[in-house]
């Protein structure tokens, strides 16, 4: 799958220090089966962020395709674990760089619009799905 055909699953990332911050990707959050109550503010995607995200996500599923050939083979379980703890920790760093992502552009962005508190009280309703 193409990176543009992933694009609505990621919130906003910006370019590295150095690059050149224009607005490459453009999209709404009401495609998101997911979370249907979405806001419906535009986010602003750089082409290498997003492919850089992209790229960890998929090395992440290739490493469940992995999990899931030695659940099949009977592997051990021992072995099985440390590989979910490799991919929980993979997760855990996507989902930091989203997060890092969201609090320098979203809130930023809602701070100058006034619209702070919808975007905060959307990022806590986030984080209560999100953490455990």
């Amino acid at each position: 799958m193409a990176a543009s055909d992933l694009s609505h699953l990621i919130n906003p990332i910006h370019p590295e220090p150095g690059q050149n911050h224009q607005p490459d990707h453009l999209h709404d959050h009401d495609d998101l089966l997911t979370h249907p109550h979405e806001s419906e503010h535009s986010h602003v995607h750089s082409e290498e962020s997003l492919r850089r995200i992209i790229n960890r996500l998929s090395r992440i599923e290739g490493h469940i395709r992995g999990i899931k050939t030695m659940v099949h083979e009977s592997r051990s379980c021992p072995d099985v674990l440390v590989q979910l703890a490799a991919v929980r920790g993979a997760i855990d760093r996507v989902s930091r760089i989203i997060l890092d992502e969201h609090l320098t552009e979203c809130i930023a962005r809602a701070a100058k619009e006034g619209q702070i508190e919808t975007e905060i009280e959307e990022l806590k309703a986030a984080l209560d799905r999100f953490l455990p």
